[in-house]
C-alpha cells in the first residue's frame, strides 16, 4: 500500500480538472489519497473530483482549503454553514474527514486558518486578499484569530493519536520554517494568511511520522524536530517552476 498526496489542484481550472479525470483507473486502487485542501469553492465541482478520485484510489482523505469555504450567499449563509455542508457531502460519499486508521497507520486531519501569527497582513495583502472579501463568518467569529481558534478546537481530540506510523495533514502551514529561504522578500508578504504558529503546537504535540500541509503553492519535502513536512501542491497552470504537476509517494509498506 502507498501514500499519495495532492493539495490546490484549483479545477476551476479546465487543465487542472482534466489531470484529475485522466489518473489511471488501475495503479491507483491498493493506494491512499491525501487531499490537502483548495480543490474548488464550486460544491458541484468539488463532488465530480471526488467521485473521480474514488473510483481510482481505496481511500480517499480530505481537509477542506480556504477556497472551499468561500460563499456567494445563494447557497449558504456563511463560511461554516458551507464547512458542515462539504462535511456531509463528504460523509454521504465515504470521503475520510475525521480521524482514519488502516492497519497500523493512522491518518490525522488537523483543520486551521491562518491567525497572524506568521506576520500582520500589509494594506496591499488586505486589499488582494480574497479570503477576506469571499468568506463569512458568524458574529463570534469576526477575527481570523477567532476562526482559526475554532477549527483548532477541533483538533484537540486528536493529538493523543498513537500508532505505528501517523500521518497528520493540514490545508494550512504549521510553521513559516517549511518555506524555502529562497522565496524573494516581495513574496514573502503572503506570509501572514500561510497558516497558524498554534497548529504548528499542535503538529508537535500530535508528533507525527509525517505532516502533508498545502496552501502555499511550493513544493516541500523537509524534516525539522523529526517530523517530515510535505507540500505536493498541484498548483495553478503558470506556477510549474514550483509545483511537481503529478502525485507525489509520501508512504509506503
Amino acid at each position: 500500500m502507498r501514500v499519495f498526496a495532492v493539495s490546490d489542484i484549483h479545477v476551476d481550472y479546465a487543465e487542472n480538472l482534466q489531470w484529475v479525470l485522466q489518473l489511471s483507473q488501475q495503479d491507483y486502487q491498493q493506494d491512499i489519497l491525501i487531499l490537502a485542501g483548495d480543490v474548488s469553492d464550486d460544491m458541484a465541482l468539488l463532488e465530480q473530483v471526488f467521485e473521480s478520485l474514488q473510483s481510482k484510489f481505496m481511500h480517499l482523505l480530505f481537509v477542506p482549503g480556504n477556497h472551499e469555504l468561500w460563499v456567494d450567499k445563494k447557497e449558504h449563509v456563511c463560511s461554516l454553514e458551507k464547512f458542515e455542508a462539504i462535511n456531509s457531502l463528504c460523509a454521504s460519499r465515504g470521503v475520510h474527514t475525521s480521524l482514519f486508521e488502516s492497519n497500523d497507520i493512522s491518518f490525522v486531519p488537523l483543520l486551521s486558518w491562518y491567525d497572524f501569527s506568521f506576520g500582520e497582513p500589509d494594506r496591499h495583502l488586505k486589499r488582494a486578499w480574497r479570503d477576506f472579501r469571499a468568506c463569512s463568518w458568524p458574529d463570534n467569529m469576526q477575527s481570523s484569530s477567532a476562526v482559526a481558534e475554532y477549527f483548532h478546537q477541533q483538533n484537540i481530540p486528536l493529538l493523543e493519536t498513537k500508532n505505528k506510523t501517523v500521518i497528520s495533514y493540514s490545508h494550512f502551514l504549521p510553521r513559516i520554517d517549511v518555506m524555502s529561504e529562497r522565496i524573494p522578500q516581495d513574496r514573502r508578504r503572503v506570509y501572514p494568511v500561510l497558516g497558524s504558529e498554534k497548529l504548528g503546537l499542535q503538529v508537535c504535540q500530535l508528533n507525527p511520522d509525517i505532516h502533508v500541509y498545502g496552501h502555499s503553492h511550493v513544493n516541500q519535502n523537509i524534516e525539522i524536530d523529526s517530523i517530515r513536512y510535505v507540500n505536493n501542491a498541484f498548483a495553478y497552470p503558470s506556477e510549474s517552476r514550483i509545483s511537481r504537476k503529478q502525485l507525489h509517494c509520501v508512504y509506503e509498506s
